[in-house]
């Protein structure tokens, strides 16, 4: 059995390496379900539909780059972003997800005793190509 260890993680939001920035993410993937359950049955019965995702990221505030969450991200919010997760890191075979999402929050956290944080949350819009990195 292999594990693989999540410092290695790259995440790109709108063509931005944000990996040096980021300290935790988080892909949730679903399904809707729909009751088809007719009169006379005794247990329900369902069905699939329509798949959904969302994607969260956190990390440390950085003020000594124009190039960090707040300055790439905080204009995004409200609009469709590509967005690329590699969660085992860069390389040939390693599993990469790839898809559309919408950023609906960018926060800034400000604890008195302690550093100041940052986190987003995206809505997926579209399919998740998870298609192996070549």
């Amino acid at each position: 059995m292999a594990f693989a260890h999540a410092r290695h993680t790259y995440i790109s939001v709108a063509g931005s390496n944000l990996s040096a920035f980021t300290n935790s993410s988080e892909i949730e993937r679903g399904g809707d379900k729909h009751d088809i359950t007719m009169y006379g049955a005794d247990d329900y019965s369902f069905s699939g539909g329509l798949l959904k995702g969302s994607f969260k990221m956190s990390g440390t505030y950085d003020d000594s780059t124009s190039a960090g969450p707040r300055a790439i991200l905080d204009p995004l919010v409200g609009t469709v972003v590509a967005l690329v997760r590699r969660p085992e890191g860069t390389g040939s075979g390693l599993p990469q997800d790839s898809f559309s999402a919408l950023l609906e929050k960018y926060v800034e956290t400000n604890p008195v005793a302690d550093m100041i944080a940052w986190s987003a949350e995206y809505t997926v819009s579209g399919s998740v190509d998870t298609t192996p990195q070549a």
